[in-house]
């Protein structure tokens, strides 16, 4: 009971320049959690961009070995 309404509560608190909530909750919550990870995540990116370079070289031989076999 009452999902909506405490849901819109929520939503009106976190956009409302006067209760500053989503900054709050950035400040407090979300900020340290990236701070702690931020070697983890760069991490992840580094390996994330080498692996999708090496897929796209993958396909594309394969995509120029068939053209060559057509």
């Amino acid at each position: 009971p009452f999902y909506y309404e405490m849901k819109m509560a929520f939503v009106i608190w976190l956009l409302s320049p006067y209760t500053r909530g989503a900054s709050l909750l950035y400040r407090k919550f979300v900020h340290p959690t990236l701070s702690r990870k931020e070697k983890e995540i760069d991490t992840y990116i580094i390996r994330a961009r080498e692996r999708s370079y090496e897929t796209v070289v993958r396909f594309g031989k394969r995509g120029l070995n068939l053209a060559a076999t057509a």
